[in-house]
Order: C-alpha cells, then sequence, then structure tokens
C-alpha cells in the first residue's frame, strides 16, 4: 500500500529497551493532496529512521503497512513505513491525468452524436 503527499511534522525519536533490545520509533505526519487533504501519521522504526532521513516540507510517496494490535481491551493501528521514493509524487498525479480521456481531442464529422457538454 502506497501514501503520497508532504511531510508536515515530525515528531520526536523514542526509544527503549524490550526483552529483544534496544528499540526506537519515529512518527511523521503526511498530508495527502487532492480537494480533501487528510494527514496520517506514520512511524519508521530502527535504522530505517536514519536510512529514509525524512525532511519538513518533503514530498514523498511512502510504502506502509497496517498493523494493529490488541492490549488490555483496545486496538492500536500503526502505519508502518518500509519504503520511501523521493520525487514520484507528480509522476503519479500526470499518470492518473493521462488514464482520463480528454473528451476535446475525440474528432467526429456527425455533429448528431455529439454530447451537449
Amino acid at each position: 500500500m502506497e501514501i503520497s503527499g508532504k511531510i508536515v511534522q515530525i515528531l520526536q525519536e523514542q526509544g527503549g529497551t524490550s526483552s529483544r533490545g534496544n528499540w526506537r520509533k519515529r512518527e511523521y505526519i503526511i498530508e495527502t493532496g487532492g480537494n480533501y487533504p487528510k494527514k496520517v501519521c506514520m512511524v519508521a522504526w530502527g535504522d530505517d529512521i536514519d536510512q529514509f532521513n525524512l525532511q519538513m516540507g518533503e514530498q514523498v510517496t511512502a510504502s506502509i503497512n497496517l498493523e494493529s494490535r490488541e492490549y488490555n481491551g483496545r486496538w492500536y493501528t500503526d502505519v508502518k513505513v518500509w519504503k520511501v521514493d523521493r520525487g514520484n509524487t507528480q509522476k503519479q498525479e500526470s499518470r492518473k491525468q493521462e488514464q482520463v480521456p480528454d473528451v476535446t481531442t475525440f474528432s467526429d464529422d456527425s455533429s448528431d452524436d455529439m454530447l451537449p457538454f
């Protein structure tokens, strides 16, 4: 699954020690584009934090996994980032536009078959 947008907030890195050893995570808020933009909190774990090196204002396409877990009768969901592509958001938008046919490019000599819009 992928999500594209602009990094609008970077939260403080968190870390600790568990039975598996040391861990660390950092959460990023990404804002999608379009008429109804949404903000989504996504998380990078461990060495991915350094590898992705996400910056404020950066346009990215993030490959994500959704994962929910139960704790004390409540469910918690993470949006985990496993891959980041930079600069692909504009390419994807132009591809979406290419898939929609432009009705003004169709030509037909018969005006009886033309739609009024």
